[in-house]
């Protein structure tokens, strides 16, 4: 099964650094039995040294391994996505340690509504969206830095009038608007791996906005308008 070549060469590859994804596949019938795996480093410093160590090792098999590095981005440069919170945190608590950043969340507003009235067959209907707008706040004590982020969360519930679709949906949202802000405040932070070990950190000055100047009051004043 495609379950343990991911847990073995998980385990392989992490004690080189944090991985972003590890994915196996079957090998084509032309190929022969056998597996292939992309394995996907945050660090391409880290990247490079499982390559130089694995590359034709036997690490959990019989025959040696061939890592390679990939280096063609055709397809992918053109987009580049933000981390998710999880990813985020991920990264936080492997750099910096578990008590290296904290956040907490400065405001969390709901800013539900009816979307607007679309007529069909001569009759009104309404499509009710719940949303919430979410301002949170991530510290990086040992470094000086702070930053802010502001998301909106937000999801249709097709059955307004059930009381448990319509709590169920407001908590799927404020999750999600949390996840959002959080992952906002993150982007501007840049951490810098030196060869020593040692992690710098620098405030991303070209993704600033003008919520992290505000105080917390003339945010949460912002939030709630």
């Amino acid at each position: 099964p495609l379950v343990f070549p991911q847990h073995s060469l998980f385990s392989a590859f992490s004690k080189f650094g944090p991985l972003y994804s590890v994915r196996a596949h079957r090998n084509a019938a032309v190929a022969g039995p056998g597996y292939y795996a992309i394995i996907k480093f945050y660090s391409a410093v880290d990247a490079s040294r499982a390559q130089r160590t694995c590359n034709g090792q036997r690490l959990f098999q019989k025959s040696p391994l061939k890592v390679c590095v990939c280096t063609k981005q055709k397809g992918f440069q053109q987009q580049v996505l933000a981390l998710n919170s999880n990813k985020c945190q991920e990264l936080a608590n492997h750099y910096l340690g578990f008590n290296g950043w904290s956040s907490r969340i400065i405001a969390l507003q709901n800013v539900s509504g009816f979307d607007g009235e679309n007529e069909e067959l001569g009759k009104t209907l309404q499509k009710r969206s719940v949303k919430y707008l979410c301002a949170v706040e991530v510290t990086l004590p040992n470094h000086g830095v702070c930053t802010r982020g502001v998301a909106l969360g937000e999801t249709d519930v097709e059955n307004s009038e059930d009381p448990l679709e319509f709590v169920t949906a407001s908590r799927r949202v404020q999750k999600l608007a949390v996840g959002k802000a959080l992952s906002s405040a993150f982007q501007k932070i840049l951490l810098v791996v030196l060869e020593n070990g040692k992690v710098a950190v620098e405030y991303n000055s070209t993704q600033e906005e003008l919520t992290d100047s505000l105080t917390e009051e003339e945010l949460k004043g912002l939030v709630q308008v």
